[in-house]
């Protein structure tokens, strides 16, 4: 198929899609973003009406063409026509299309319509908070989308939806920013000994799943050292008041990968599921890969969860100890005073030692007019401070461990 022939769009078979997963649906990004990209939908609208979001950039047009001798890249950006003749006059060429940025409707309309894609799926597309799936067209092209993720400067984790279509001879990309994990494949597209450069079209939409699959473990790998930088944070002696708000999000970011892992891990057991004229043996070898490396993020994603659960843990019990020390602190110290403050309180009830009548009341605390009874009170209220904190010590109350 001339992947420029304007053709009336297929309608799309029904997903394939496991019992099990349905209750992962919907659950690829934050619950507060995807509510409010939601909410941002016009109720009741047609299904399959497009929709620019607002503030969306300006699409840049890349095109990558090669074969095992030939490499042509160049952008195209603002220049559609173009490309287009370039993609009609080189038909014995892989190509890979690379649409970033949704500003312009009218060129993703035209791309819709040039490439045979359905209006519900370019819906997907433009609204970008789809979960990781897979959609066959009744010509046997696939629909696949990925969620790409980053750990950014913010301490958060960033996903961004990747919309894959596939052709005969073309890779149709779309994402709403420049800038993407997809570098280090086009490095390899450049390179001439390269196996990707030997593979059918196919072969690049495995390779643009598996650099997405592949960029989560450093996303996890950042998430392992901000935890690991928390945990010393707790044991510090300066006091973070934020820190149980950093813990919690960073839980809040986990649980948000561990949802995006589920549904890609979905996707390829329904890729491996699909039969072998839409997707040979030898390419399903590639996706078991992928397989592995979908369920070993998912794993690191449980271990994780449950060192940051520990973690909130640890930081409830380290509080309730700087707690419990304090409290000691200020027990021993209300135990030093009670007898200083007996002492004084005892001697502050100035009985009147002299009557009315002149005459002496010899039991009114007559150490009050002796010339040593100030210093000898002092001396003897030091005396209990002292035996109160060496009987602290004996004891070990006064120890830190």
């Amino acid at each position: 198929m001339n992947p420029l022939t304007a053709t009336t769009p297929a309608a799309p078979t029904p997903p394939l899609t496991d019992p099990d997963a349905a209750e992962h649906d919907g659950l690829t990004i934050t619950d507060q973003e995807a509510t409010r990209q939601a909410h941002d939908q016009e109720v009741g609208q047609k299904p399959g009406t497009l929709t620019i979001r607002p503030g969306a950039l300006r699409p840049r047009l890349f095109l990558i063409s090669y074969n095992e001798d030939v490499v042509h890249e160049q952008e195209y950006t603002g220049r559609y026509p173009e490309l287009q003749a370039w993609l009609q006059a080189h038909p014995e060429l892989k190509h890979w299309i690379d649409v970033r940025g949704y500003g312009d409707l009218a060129l993703i309309e035209q791309l819709m319509q040039d490439f045979g894609i359905h209006p519900l799926q370019m819906e997907d597309v433009l609204n970008d908070y789809q979960r990781a799936k897979l959609e066959v067209f009744d010509d046997n092209r696939l629909f696949i989308v990925s969620r790409m993720t980053d750990f950014t400067f913010a301490r958060e984790i960033d996903d961004d939806q990747l919309s894959i279509f596939t052709g005969q001879n073309y890779v149709l990309s779309f994402q709403d920013d420049y800038e993407d994990c997809l570098e280090v494949l086009r490095q390899r597209i450049r390179t001439n000994m390269s196996r990707l450069r030997r593979k059918s079209s196919l072969y690049l939409a495995y390779t643009l799943n598996d650099v997405v699959l592949d960029n989560y473990f450093p996303t996890m790998a950042a998430i392992g050292n901000y935890l690991e930088r928390l945990e010393e944070r707790i044991f510090a002696e300066r006091r973070e008041r934020r820190l149980l708000n950093r813990i919690l999000r960073a839980k809040k970011d986990i649980v948000r990968f561990r949802r995006l892992v589920y549904p890609e891990r979905d996707k390829i057991t329904e890729i491996l599921r699909l039969p072998d004229e839409l997707m040979p043996a030898d390419m399903k070898q590639f996706w078991r890969d992928s397989y592995d490396h979908a369920v070993q993020a998912l794993d690191l994603a449980d271990s994780y969860r449950e060192s940051v659960s520990s973690l909130t843990e640890l930081y409830y019990s380290e509080q309730s100890n700087r707690m419990n020390e304090v409290m000691k602190v200020l027990t021993i110290i209300s135990a030093i005073f009670i007898p200083l403050s007996f002492v004084v309180g005892l001697y502050g009830m100035n009985f009147s030692r002299e009557n009315p009548d002149g005459s002496i009341n010899r039991l009114n605390m007559p150490e009050l007019y002796h010339p040593w009874g100030y210093p000898a009170v002092l001396i003897f209220l030091a005396l209990v401070v002292v035996g109160q904190v060496y009987y602290f010590w004996r004891k070990g109350w006064l120890s830190n461990r």
